[in-house]
């Protein structure tokens, strides 16, 4: 079976016992101002806008106080949410972040909360990056009921998105992180995305 998914898949592999995936995605990432760029119209449709705002109802739901951005897209949730500082990659993002001096190193402090749109497939190490989380981590992220699922989305990216769980996959992760699911809802789907889930992930105990 293993040999199949991965000559299926061209370096996928997935292992459904953990409802887990993982593309070998190359070093070299599109994350430049054209990037920015993209998704700074996204964000400016009615859309993009109502993506936000539920984003922000997310949040609000759970937790009241200051939050990181982890990945900034078009920097909408910071600009629109109070309290609200910025991390990412790109050079972009970082430059639009310190010109309104938001700017804050994910890796350099520990986060009461942090939130993560479309941004946890990203990440080489996720598990780095949550562990600086003391109280709440946010997230929307595409989710998938198995390796064939993922071939056929347009969720998967080889060269952006390293990442593939499904909804019992990624609450197991948290899991093994320290953390319990509080909520999760499809509303993004309900605006018009498709296979996206939103999650607000509450820290119970040190990671494993």
């Amino acid at each position: 079976m293993k040999s199949f998914y991965q000559e299926l898949n061209n370096g996928l592999v997935f292992l459904p016992e953990l409802g887990i995936g993982r593309y070998p995605v190359p070093a070299s990432r599109p994350y430049d101002e054209q990037y920015f760029a993209k998704y700074q119209q996204l964000a400016g449709t009615e859309t993009g806008r109502a993506l936000t705002q539920s984003r922000i109802e997310l949040v609000e739901r759970h937790f009241h106080g200051p939050v990181l951005d982890v990945g900034i897209g078009a920097g909408q949730f910071v600009s629109t949410r109070p309290g609200t500082l910025g991390y990412d990659v790109n050079p972009a993002g970082i430059a639009w972040l310190n010109e309104r001096g938001a700017f804050a190193d994910l890796y350099a402090n520990k986060w009461r909360a942090l939130t993560m749109w479309d941004v946890l497939e990203h990440i080489d190490e996720p598990e780095l990056a949550v562990q600086q989380a003391t109280e709440f981590v946010f997230v929307s992220i595409p989710i998938f009921t198995d390796a064939g699922d993922i071939l056929r989305s347009h969720h998967f990216r080889k060269n952006e998105h390293i990442w593939y769980f499904t909804d019992e996959g990624i609450r197991r992760w948290f899991a093994e992180q320290g953390f319990t699911c509080a909520e999760q809802n499809t509303i993004e789907c309900q605006l018009g995305r498709k296979g996206v889930a939103s999650y607000a992930f509450r820290r119970i105990c040190s990671p494993h």
